[in-house]
């Protein structure tokens, strides 16, 4: 990846249910790390879409009646609405039905035989369709898949295709000892080190197509089909156009990825060692996210306790969601979702805090100055909480250290800072007493809350837009000298909640 440029992808969702909330938490994390990198200069590639081949899907697209194609089509539609419903700036939306996919992970497969890490030969393995992979007896529990126990393990005896999965483990660690920020949070890099130290297994990469017609063609042999993992994972970089559009490739990959901790494997295990083999860089970084719970719960359909993104944006808006995840789910952990707890969170961070302090200080602007302000460093110089509130260290470290709920956190307690500032110097009492004083004090509660404005851009974008507004202000970290600032009230950042 060149200097000034930035690649983050997701993972890319299966398409055989609506969206969830895990998957909501997941990109909007993304959304808020590839916001940031705008925000520092960087020319930024958002990558997601969706992953639409695998035997899953093919026997849910059986089971309604439907050309799997046609099935994919529609959830893939679905997908892509989250773009507008929860305010995302992806610059890619990669589906792997897309043709230009399919070559790519052709000509991926292509290299790894070159290299000699693909072999056929027969098998039997015990197989978990919900995760799409192999279960070894340690896996298991009762019989069962953990992650997915309402679903029966099968046995699968065939003839397949192997990747020499093998054969990476000491580059593997000598790859994660050379770059220790490989993966966060550092306990599941312990984890995926402890993984690999415990040897690795050859993995099948191929399908008979007789049982699985779903599925890329395996270059050179018709009876069989890719592995969906084999294949969805090449999406990384067929997204910048690899292997035809190298100058873009070269421009933007390797690049960070983010994921939940049931993708941990894959993505900084299993996909490192293809992309080694392939004679490819591995990844910049993988960033690992944990589950949600719904109020102490397991979310499940048969529970009833499904959380659907689309209708608590409809409910609470986009950016209540936004930040309540970001807050609430410790980024590199799981973390529970309650109803209670967002509106707590609603109540107290954005309406009384954030909301409360813009709408006073406005008031007090449009009702004292004429609803105007000509910004003067000078008067504000010596000013020592605009002094605190404007140094960012901690705001930059939580955020290279995918630590985002602790950064807004940092956040909160500048506009904690900014309303204690109005408190103790009471400008209401200032604006009739000492007119002079007033117009610093309002000087730099303005410059304050353009500066939280300025913060917040990465993880509630609409509130931020919507306070630069109020104060005709352009977003920048700082005013500069001699900035005009008009007020132009609007209604509350935050309405009650009925």
């Amino acid at each position: 990846m060149q200097k000034n440029k930035f690649y983050i992808t997701t993972t890319l969702p299966y398409v055989n249910a609506e969206p969830h909330i895990g998957f909501a938490l997941e990109i909007i994390q993304a959304d808020a790390i590839a916001r940031y990198h705008r925000m520092m200069g960087h020319d930024v590639v958002f990558n997601t879409g969706t992953d639409e081949h695998g035997i899953k899907i093919y026997r849910k697209a059986v089971e309604q009646g439907k050309d799997p194609q046609a099935y994919v089509d529609e959830y893939a539609a679905r997908f892509a609405e989250l773009k507008d419903a929860l305010n995302l700036t992806y610059t890619h939306f990669i589906r792997t039905t897309d043709a230009h996919h399919k070559k790519a992970a052709q000509e991926f497969w292509n290299r790894c035989l070159a290299r000699g890490d693909i072999y056929k030969k027969d098998y039997a393995i015990k197989y978990c369709v919900g995760c799409e992979l192999e279960k070894t007896d340690s896996d298991l529990q009762d019989d069962r898949c953990p992650l997915h126990p309402n679903l029966a393990i099968e046995d699968i005896k065939e003839e397949n295709y192997f990747f020499k999965f093998s054969a990476y483990g000491e580059k593997l660690l000598k790859w994660y000892e050379d770059h220790p920020d490989f993966v966060l949070p550092s306990s599941r890099f312990n984890e995926i080190r402890r993984f690999v130290e415990e040897g690795l297994h050859d993995f099948s990469i191929s399908r008979l197509k007789s049982k699985m017609p779903w599925g890329v063609p395996v270059p050179g042999d018709g009876d069989q089909v890719m592995y969906v993992w084999f294949d969805a994972l090449v999406n990384y970089i067929s997204t910048l156009g690899w292997p035809q559009d190298q100058g873009s490739f070269e421009s933007f990959w390797p690049g960070v990825q983010i994921a939940g901790k049931d993708n941990l494997r894959q993505q900084s295990a299993i996909w490192q060692a293809m992309l080694l083999s392939a004679g490819l860089p591995p990844s910049q970084q993988i960033l690992i996210h944990g589950f949600i719970t719904a109020d102490g719960q397991k979310i499940s359909k048969s529970l009833g306790n499904v959380i659907d993104p689309f209708g608590v944006v409809k409910r609470y808006g986009i950016d209540p969601l936004r930040y309540y995840l970001l807050r609430e789910i410790p980024s590199g952990d799981d973390g529970d979702f309650s109803y209670k707890n967002l509106e707590a969170r609603y109540t107290s961070d954005l309406a009384n805090g954030l909301g409360n302090l813009v709408q006073r200080v406005a008031t007090l602007v449009e009702n004292n100055l004429d609803k105007e302000i000509i910004f003067n460093a000078a008067r504000v110089a010596g000013e020592e909480s605009l002094k605190e509130l404007l140094n960012d260290v901690r705001y930059e470290e939580t955020m290279k250290d995918f630590m985002l709920h602790e950064t807004l956190a940092d956040v909160w307690k500048k506009i904690t800072l900014a309303n204690v500032y109005v408190n103790d110097h009471k400008p209401w009492v200032l604006a009739k007493e000492d007119p002079e004083k007033f117009l610093t004090v309002m000087t730099v509660l303005v410059a304050m809350i353009n500066h939280i404005a300025w913060l917040l851009q990465p993880f509630m974008p609409g509130t931020s837009q919507k306070i630069f507004s109020t104060f005709g202000l352009t977003p920048a970290s700082q005013i500069p000298d001699g900035a005009r600032s008009v007020v132009v009230k609007g209604e509350p950042l935050f309405p009650r909640l009925g």
